[in-house]
Formats: structure tokens, C-alpha cells, sequence
């Protein structure tokens, strides 16, 4: 990528560390593509609080060159009195605007990733949706195709359900959205490392609800995974939820899992913070680290760069 857009995200936040400590340790040929989307003195205020010290200057587009050795940043309006304790309605506005000018601006070109730094998804105003779902509808994806990929070098896992209740998860389960994401899956490995991938899909229930004939298993999950088979793909399943983390996870590439937590707590308990978040079925990468926004870390400047820089460069070498 020529371009890398940055979205400073929440600011109530660690965002502004994770900022600092990310672009002190990458290479300097990679931060001349670095663009920032976030507010000027917001910025300056934050790092000046935590005693960092980071050379940014305004640009107004993409084309710009900025300042030498400085990071070009793209501003936009926030009025606030604590630069770490923003007003949640000035906040929500200032995400929602940053969002909407980074999907501009990465749509509009061939040349641009997004990365979004952590926000909290209260602030995005839609009961339920994440960052995933809020591009997917800027982007005009209706048909559910959209995915949210965590993924690191030894395995990559998707929740078929994202941010939504368990008690919903069984209703929003469908066989077109399975086959639909596990398609956008296999096209996406294909294109980008020119090799057939193996998935795991979990069931949904303990034991797989022991195959039973009404169980979402029989009805809707081993049809999806007949349907792909079909198509070509490598796909095996359904795979026992409690026993696929202890080791049977290294025999696949990606493993669906059918809710958030089934997928990305074992995940994460293995993998720590290594791992990126990636939106694939946009017309543009976007990614953004795996945690969450950690308020509680304000100050204490114990905040992990690890998975925003690994995030920076995977937009790099794309």
C-alpha cells in the first residue's frame, strides 16, 4: 500500500499511547505513508499530558507531502475541555465523522488501507454494530457477505454472529450467511496468498446438540458445509466447540465459530495480542487492533503497541 490511513479512534481512550509507541518502533520508509485522521490539538494535548513527544503536521489531502520528518494528519473538528474525558456526545459525533472520512477517502482510491484505532461501539450510535458492521453498511453490503477476521501467522478465526446477544445468535443464524462468509473467506486467502485454505466450522450447541434432527447442526449448519464442499472448498465440520482449541486448532487455516465469544475467547487466551482485526468484502483493507479501548490504562502507560503496529504493517506489505 502507498497510503495508510490511521483513525485515531476513541479518545477516551489509550489511543494516543498506542500512537506514540507504534510509530517510534516502525521504519521510517513505512511512517512517509502514514496518514492520521484525527483532531490536531486533541493530539498535541493527549501526548503532551503523557510526556511523549511526536512530530504531526496538517495536511488536507492524501496527495500532500506534510512537513519533513513530520506525520501528516488529516483533522477533523472536535470541541472538548479534557482531552481524555470528551463529552459522549461530541465523541460519538467526532468517531462517526473520522470513520465516514476514512471510507471516503480509501473508496475513492486503489491505493489506500484503513487502520481504525480501538473505539467503544456505544459511540457508533446503532444498537449492536461494531466498526465491521458500521463500514459494511457506508460500503452498501446488505447481503450479510461481509467478515470479521481475527488472524495472525498460525490461524485465523470468524465469528459468523459479530455483537449480538446469545439469545439471538440461534435466530440469526442462517445457511446462506454461513456459505456467503465462508466464500468471502476462501476468495480472500485465495488472492492474496495464492493457496487453498482448510476450514473448520464449530457447531453451535454443546456435543453439536448430539446431531440431533432439529438441531441447528441438521438443519442449517451441515447443509452450509455440503453446499461448500460442493463448490470446491476445503471445509470440514461440525467441529466440537470445547475440544477444538486444545490442539485440533493447527489443522486448519481459518475456524467459524458461530458467535463472538465461542471463537475469539480461546482465541485470544492462546494468542494474547497477537492478532489483527480484518474486514474482508469491502472494496478496501481495513484493519484494526484486537483490544479494546482499556480506560483503565489511562496514564499508567502500560498500553501494548504490539497489534496496532502489526496492524501497520500488514496494510504495508499488502
Amino acid at each position: 500500500m502507498k497510503k495508510i490511513i490511521i483513525i485515531t479512534g476513541d479518545p477516551n481512550s489509550i489511543n494516543s499511547e498506542l500512537i506514540y509507541k507504534s510509530l517510534k518502533k516502525i521504519r521510517t520508509n513505512v511512517k512517509k505513508k502514514i496518514f492520521l485522521i484525527s483532531n490536531y490539538l486533541l493530539l498535541k494535548e493527549q501526548l503532551k499530558k503523557l510526556k511523549y513527544g511526536l512530530n504531526f503536521c496538517k495536511v488536507k489531502s492524501l496527495n500532500e507531502k506534510g512537513e519533513n520528518g513530520k506525520i501528516k494528519l488529516l483533522n477533523v473538528d472536535l470541541k472538548y475541555t479534557n482531552p481524555f474525558n470528551v463529552n459522549k456526545l461530541k465523541a460519538s459525533n467526532y468517531i462517526i465523522k473520522s470513520l465516514d472520512l476514512g471510507h471516503k477517502l480509501a473508496a475513492e482510491r486503489s491505493d489506500v488501507g484503513i487502520i481504525n484505532c480501538p473505539i467503544n461501539k456505544k459511540l457508533l450510535r446503532k444498537n449492536k454494530i461494531g466498526v465491521t458492521e458500521y463500514l459494511s453498511s457506508k460500503s452498501g453490503i446488505k447481503d450479510n457477505s461481509e467478515v470479521m477476521l481475527i488472524s495472525n501467522k498460525k490461524l485465523a478465526v470468524c465469528p459468523i454472529t459479530t455483537h449480538v446477544d446469545i439469545k439471538d445468535v440461534p435466530k440469526k443464524i442462517k445457511k446462506e450467511m454461513i456459505v456467503k462468509k465462508i466464500i468471502t473467506i476462501h476468495k480472500w486467502f485465495k488472492q492474496k496468498y495464492k493457496k487453498k485454505i482448510k476450514i473448520g466450522v464449530l457447531g453451535l450447541n454443546p456435543h453439536n446438540a448430539e446431531l440431533r434432527k432439529n438441531s441447528e447442526e441438521k438443519k442449517i449448519i451441515i447443509p452450509a458445509i455440503s453446499y461448500l464442499k460442493k463448490k470446491g472448498i476445503l471445509v470440514e465440520g461440525p467441529l466440537v466447540a470445547d475440544t477444538v482449541f486444545i490442539k485440533d486448532y493447527k489443522k486448519y487455516h481459518v475456524l467459524i465459530g458461530m458467535f463472538h465469544d465461542q471463537i475469539l475467547t480461546p482465541f485470544k487466551t492462546i494468542f494474547k495480542f497477537d492478532a489483527i482485526n480484518i474486514t474482508l468484502g469491502l472494496k478496501y483493507i481495513r484493519v484494526s487492533p484486537d483490544h479494546g479501548v482499556a480506560k483503565n490504562l489511562i496514564f499508567k502507560k502500560k498500553a501494548n503497541p504490539e497489534s496496532l503496529i502489526r496492524c501497520i504493517n500488514f496494510i504495508n506489505e499488502f
